[in-house]
């Protein structure tokens, strides 16, 4: 006679058996959807951004002449060049200033363990969303037609997009941090503003002056192109450069921009281990 211990078992093992191998065909099957689906994607994003490799050997002798004429470098125009590149700075400092404080009470709103109004949260987010989806060249494009050329227009662009970010960058920092000295401060009686001002503020305050200088950093390599929308800034010098085919002066800006991007960025990474 057959053992039924034995049967079961034997059952029990058959359908372990089954069920691991219909698992490995379904992740097999799962994983080759996937590298197809990826495949077709990098085929149409090929053909739509009309990649063409010939195109780019023939264009390659062309840029080497260009380096060849943009030797050496031409100096004669640089105290406009310096003024150009404080204008670029100055944008990028004020830009990410202003938009870290409106950044602030949109992050509070942002945060769903911390938001007074959670109706708001949503909006919020969203308006955080638009803000972060439109590039500061778009916004220093449309307020160029707003307030007129010069670096104002660049000072909004920067400020209205940073401000997505920043606040972003705050209210995710917000939702992750622990809130109980938060609600024993609450429980005294004081305000949402005031508990947060007193229990919240302290930890998040090296998150945001860290935030702020990152962004800073970015804006001012972001902020080299906005002179080609008329922003203002030592892009806008780029862009008379290269309009002129003057490949000596084009490379003495990007000369002092490299040096200027390098040492900012060497700056803004000592403070932020300062912070940290």
């Amino acid at each position: 006679m057959t053992d039924p211990a034995r049967s079961s078992d034997a059952s029990v093992k058959a359908l372990a058996e089954y069920d691991l191998n219909r698992n490995s065909i379904v992740g097999r099957t799962k994983l080759w959807i996937f590298v197809l689906a990826a495949l077709l994607f990098y085929v149409v994003s090929w053909r739509l951004a009309e990649v063409d490799l010939s195109r780019l050997a023939n264009g390659l002798p062309k840029l080497g002449q260009w380096l060849v004429r943009a030797w050496p470098p031409n100096f004669t125009e640089l105290p406009i060049f310096i003024q150009r590149v404080g204008e670029t700075v100055a944008m990028a400092a004020i830009g990410t200033t202003v938009a870290t404080l409106l950044a602030i009470p949109i992050a509070l709103l942002a945060s769903r363990n911390l938001t007074p109004f959670p109706a708001l949260y949503l909006p919020a987010r969203w308006l955080l969303n638009a803000l972060r989806g439109i590039d500061a060249f778009v916004f220093a494009l449309l307020f160029v037609a707003s307030v007129g050329l010069g670096p104002f227009a660049g000072v909004i662009g920067i400020a209205l997009h940073t401000c997505g970010s920043a606040a972003k960058l705050i209210a995710d920092a917000a939702e992750n941090a622990k809130l109980d000295a938060l609600h024993a401060i609450e429980t005294t009686g004081a305000s949402r503003i005031v508990s947060v001002c007193y229990a919240l503020v302290p930890d998040l305050l090296p998150v945001v002056l860290s935030s702020m200088l990152y962004l800073f950093e970015f804006n001012v390599r972001a902020s080299t192109v906005l002179g080609v929308v008329g922003a203002g800034g030592i892009g806008q010098e780029l862009k008379n450069s290269m309009d002129l085919l003057d490949f000596p002066r084009l490379f003495t800006i990007i000369i002092l921009i490299f040096i200027v991007v390098t040492v900012l960025d060497q700056l803004s990474g000592w403070l932020r281990k300062r912070l940290t």
